[in-house]
């Protein structure tokens, strides 16, 4: 469950699972990381170079980064619920999100980072919506914060999306862009 804030890095709180994580919550969630794609696109199609070199937060990722953030996280979260869905509880490899933030590619143009977010969201959501609920119950390991499990992993990854989303329009309704 998520609520709004006024906490700029947190500005729909943090990810807090149901439990338990129920069936109709998993398809609300992949609702969600369905709709991403295209709500991420439309909030940031009007907004000028300038805009996106903002950063939605003092000491936060530039709106640039955000959108580039997306793919490769998501990317990561695809690669991982293939290994849960393939090996027995593999432990997954965490990655530096701040390291590839800074890297040249999460400078440059949008539009491609916004194309494979919607390329990688069909092909992700057409595999969320093919699982049984027992393969929803496999679990990968994070090397870090231990066992997940598939279902939960998909409420995380929909909070992701409308909490990076909702980065960029707290930022374009607080420096007035609309």
């Amino acid at each position: 469950m998520t609520v709004s804030t006024s906490d700029l890095r947190y500005p729909i709180g943090k990810f807090l699972p149901p439990d338990p994580v129920t069936r109709d919550q998993v398809a609300a969630w992949i609702d969600d990381i369905a709709g991403l794609p295209g709500d991420l696109r439309r909030t940031v199609s009007a907004l000028t170079d300038g805009h996106l070199d903002t950063p939605y937060r003092p000491g936060g990722w530039t709106v640039r980064q955000v959108v580039h953030h997306l793919p490769d996280s998501h990317m990561n979260s695809l690669v991982r619920f293939k290994w849960a869905l393939t090996e027995d509880r593999p432990v997954i490899k965490a990655y530096d999100e701040k390291g590839w933030a800074g890297l040249p590619d999460a400078r440059g143009p949008i539009g491609p980072s916004l194309e494979l977010l919607d390329a990688l969201h069909r092909r992700w959501t057409e595999l969320l919506g093919s699982l049984t609920w027992a393969q929803l119950q496999r679990e990968f390991v994070h090397p870090e914060s231990g066992p997940v499990a598939l279902a939960v992993n998909v409420g995380a990854y929909a909070w992701h999306g409308r909490h990076h989303l909702a980065h960029v329009e707290r930022l374009i309704q607080r420096e007035g862009w609309t």
